[in-house]
């Protein structure tokens, strides 16, 4: 087995053993209209894990992202209800991440403030303000915004599109252009990568304005799937993402991991959730299953670093 791509084998294995079972015991776990839409659904995360990959890869942490995506769903909802058209609800939603991303990557990047303690306080913030704001009311969307306005499978097929691309996108940036370098060199050794003419405050403050952008993205990709802003729609969405890079490979230590390896890792645990309705096992197991994956993700990593260390 390559033992660069080790992870990566192991997650697409344990997702074919798992999909092969779903085939077997759930048949009609394959039908067509399901399969779409479970496909669809899971579209923001994917966008959301790009930037938590990039985060994560640069050694640092970012558990605002739930807080940031309801937050920007819920201005682009109100945006929207004001009358104006989609384009500029998506302008908003993507500002409103902008802007909270930019914040959390002063106080990170520039103050030198941990990014756990930074963005567990944002998150918090964030959601008390949404808290206040909305005090748990549903808002209805207009006419004509969800599916973009069109039939529902053209609007599935474009959310599906748009997080394709960013997926190929971000891959290719990493893996041919210096902005990709720059992130796997700051999360490698900063001070290795500064020495080489890389600045690290702006590579990080850039992950992080850019994990807002994609946060404002998904929250729309989520939105257009309802008649309703929901205002906690972002609830444990960090930890479904961590878990799903932390699980397709990125080290929680930074400088290692790509994206391939994260849409196998949550390819693997959107299916949990489908698994437990489809074998009549309540659904709070997923969150528990997520947050084991998780551990044991991590207890690997520990145990490969102290073995080379050791080598």
């Amino acid at each position: 087995m390559n033992g660069k791509h080790s992870r990566e084998i192991t997650v697409a294995g344990a997702l074919a053993l798992l999909l092969l079972a779903l085939g077997i015991l759930a048949p009609n776990f394959y039908d067509l209209q399901p399969l779409l839409s479970r496909t669809t659904s899971q579209m923001p995360a994917l966008v959301a894990a790009i930037g938590i990959t990039l985060v994560i890869i640069t050694r640092q942490i970012d558990i605002s992202i739930g807080a940031q995506f309801s937050m920007c769903g819920v201005v682009a909802g109100v945006v929207a209800a004001a009358g104006f058209p989609l384009p500029v609800a998506v302008l908003a939603a993507v500002g409103t991440g902008v802007v909270m991303g930019a914040f959390n990557g002063v106080l990170i990047a520039w103050l030198g403030l941990p990014s756990i303690v930074v963005t567990l306080a944002t998150m918090v913030t964030w959601n008390e303000l949404l808290r206040l704001w909305q005090q748990g009311r549903l808002m209805t969307l207009p006419d004509g915004f969800q599916w973009f306005g069109l039939s529902q499978a053209t609007g599935q097929g474009i959310v599906i599109a748009v997080a394709v691309a960013l997926l190929v996108s971000a891959a290719w940036t990493m893996k041919h252009l210096a902005a990709g370098r720059h992130v796997y060199a700051v999360g490698t050794d900063a001070e290795a990568a500064r020495l080489a003419g890389i600045n690290p405050k702006w590579t990080t403050f850039g992950v992080f304005v850019l994990m807002g952008a994609l946060a404002g993205i998904a929250s729309v990709l989520n939105l257009v799937q309802s008649p309703q802003v929901q205002p906690n729609a972002g609830d444990g969405l960090e930890l479904k993402v961590i878990a799903a890079a932390v699980v397709g490979g990125v080290a929680i230590t930074g400088g290692r991991g790509n994206l391939w390896g994260v849409l196998l890792g949550l390819l693997l645990l959107a299916n949990v959730n489908p698994a437990l309705t489809h074998f009549h096992q309540p659904p709070y197991w997923e969150r528990a299953i997520q947050g084991l994956v998780i551990l044991l993700a991590v207890v690997a990593d520990g145990m490969k670093r102290t073995k080379k260390a050791t080598a």
